[in-house]
C-alpha cells in the first residue's frame, strides 16, 4: 500500500454489438457527449433502461433477465447511456477519497470549488485523449461525493459512473456501525434504495456495486457483504466490483456469489494484480472479469502489468480483461472543513495517463493489435457494466 492509495491493501466477450473499431490508437471519439441529467439524451437513456426491462426499477419497466432491441445501458451520474455509446473507459479510478474513517465527518471536508479546480483539467485532458467514461470507485464512508462527480461530468463531458455498497477491507475501518449489526437483507435494502430513489436525496443513481475485502478466506462479516451484494444484483442487474487483497479472497467472493445464484459474469475481480497468473486465468475461464487496475510507471510495474496481460491473452481470456490506474486525490489532515487535496502516491506523477503513454506502446510492441486495444478499453467495459441480471 502506498501512502495515499484509494484501496488500502497492498468480460460474453468480443466487440459489443454496434461498437465501431477505429483503425488507429488512440484516436479521439467521434463526437463530444455533454449530456445533462435533465436533457433529452438522459430522458432517452431512462427510456432505454425501461425498454430493456433488465432490472427492477420503479416506473421504468418490469424486472427481467436480459436485454431487448433497445440494447443494454450503463448508468452514469447523469443518467443511463447506451452501452455502445459509452466510449473508451477507465474502469477503476478515483476523484477524491477521504481516509479519515467511517462516520468521522458529516460531509465533504474540502471545498467543492477547490476539488473542481484541481481535478477538472485532468478529466478534460482525458476527454481530449479520446476517453468517454470514468468509473469512480470511491464507496460511501470513504468520501463518495456524487454531487461533485455530477458537476465534474457536466464540465468535462465525461461519462462518470458512481457506486453503491460498502468497503470492508483495511480492517473494517471504513464500515459504518450498522454494517456490523444488520443482516445481509437489511444491507441489501439500503443499497437497493440508492438504486431506486437515488443517493442521499440527489436523484443520482449508482452504476455498480463496490465491495472491499482483505486477504485470505473471507471472515463472516465480509461474507455477509458479498451475500448482500448478490441480492442487490439479482434485483437490479448492477455489476459487483470486489476489491480483493489476494486471489484467495477473490475466489472466495466468487464462490459466495455463485452459491447465491449470481453468475461469475456479474463479478469484477478488482486488484487482480494481487493474484497469480493461474488464479486470474481460472477466474476468467469461469466467466469473471479480471481488473488489472493499479497500473503505474513505478519501477518494475510496467513490465509486471504487461506480462500479466499477455499471459491472459495467451490463455484465450483477453475478452474478460479490464485495465485502469487507481489514480485520484486524497483529503489531507483531519480538519472537518477547508482541507486540501493530495495526489495519490502510487507511482504515477500525473493521474489517468500512464495506461496510454506507457502500457499501450508496450502492448503494441508485444504484438497486440489496434483491435485488441480497442476491445480492451471500449468493448470490455461496456460489456462488464451493462445493467442486466446474470444468474448461474
Amino acid at each position: 500500500m502506498h501512502e495515499f492509495r484509494p484501496d488500502p491493501v497492498e468480460r460474453a466477450g468480443g466487440v459489443v454489438p454496434g461498437a465501431g473499431v477505429e483503425p488507429a490508437w488512440p484516436r479521439p471519439l467521434r463526437t463530444p457527449d455533454r449530456l445533462n441529467c435533465c436533457s433529452r439524451r438522459a430522458f432517452l437513456g431512462w427510456t432505454l433502461l425501461a425498454a430493456a426491462g433488465c432490472a427492477r426499477f420503479p416506473g421504468v419497466g418490469p424486472r427481467a433477465e436480459g436485454g431487448s432491441a433497445a440494447g443494454p445501458v450503463v448508468v452514469t451520474v447523469r443518467g443511463p447511456v447506451p452501452a455502445v455509446e459509452l466510449g473508451r473507459a477507465l474502469t477503476h479510478e478515483h476523484v477524491v477519497t477521504d481516509f479519515i474513517g467511517a462516520e468521522q465527518a458529516p460531509g465533504p471536508r474540502y471545498e467543492a470549488g477547490t476539488a473542481i479546480r484541481v481535478v477538472l483539467p485532468h478529466l478534460q485532458a482525458l476527454r481530449a485523449r479520446g476517453v468517454g467514461a470514468l468509473f469512480e470507485c470511491t464507496p460511501r464512508y470513504i468520501g463518495r461525493d456524487v454531487l461533485l462527480l455530477r458537476r465534474l461530468s457536466e464540465l468535462s463531458g465525461l461519462h462518470v459512473v458512481t457506486n453503491t455498497g460498502y468497503y470492508g477491507a483495511a480492517g473494517n475501518r471504513y464500515l459504518p456501525r450498522h454494517a456490523h449489526q444488520e443482516s445481509e437483507e437489511q444491507l441489501a435494502r439500503r443499497w437497493i434504495a440508492e438504486w431506486e430513489g437515488g443517493i442521499e436525496g440527489t436523484g443520482i443513481r449508482p452504476g455498480f456495486i463496490k465491495l472491499g475485502t482483505d486477504r485470505g478466506p473471507l471472515p463472516p462479516l465480509h461474507v455477509k457483504l458479498v451475500r448482500a451484494a448478490a441480492r442487490v444484483h439479482l434485483e437490479t442487474g448492477l455489476t459487483i466490483c470486489g476489491h480483493s487483497g489476494d486471489g484467495v479472497a477473490a475466489l472466495d467472493q466468487l464462490r459466495v456469489l455463485e452459491s447465491e445464484g449470481v453468475s461469475p459474469g456479474a463479478f469484477v475481480w478488482v486488484h487482480a494484480q494481487n493474484g497469480t497468473d493461474a488464479e486470474r486465468i481460472e477466474a476468467a475461464r469461469r466467466g469473471a472479469w479480471i481488473s488489472l487496475d493499479g497500473y503505474s510507471v513505478a519501477p518494475g510495474q510496467p513490465e509486471r502489468y504487461r506480462d500479466a496481460l499477455l499471459a491472459l491473452k495467451a490463455a484465450g481470456v483477453w475478452h474478460r480483461v479490464l485495465v485502469s490506474h487507481d489514480d485520484g486525490w486524497a483529503v489531507e489532515g483531519e480538519a472537518l472543513h477547508g482541507a486540501s487535496l493530495r495526489l495519490f502516491n502510487n507511482g504515477n506523477p500525473r493521474p489517468y495517463t500512464s495506461v496510454f503513454e506507457r502500457l499501450w506502446p508496450d502492448l503494441v510492441a508485444s504484438g497486440c493489435s489496434d483491435v485488441d486495444l480497442e476491445r480492451l478499453l471500449r468493448d470490455h467495459p461496456a460489456a462488464a457494466f451493462a445493467v442486466h441480471v446474470r444468474r448461474v
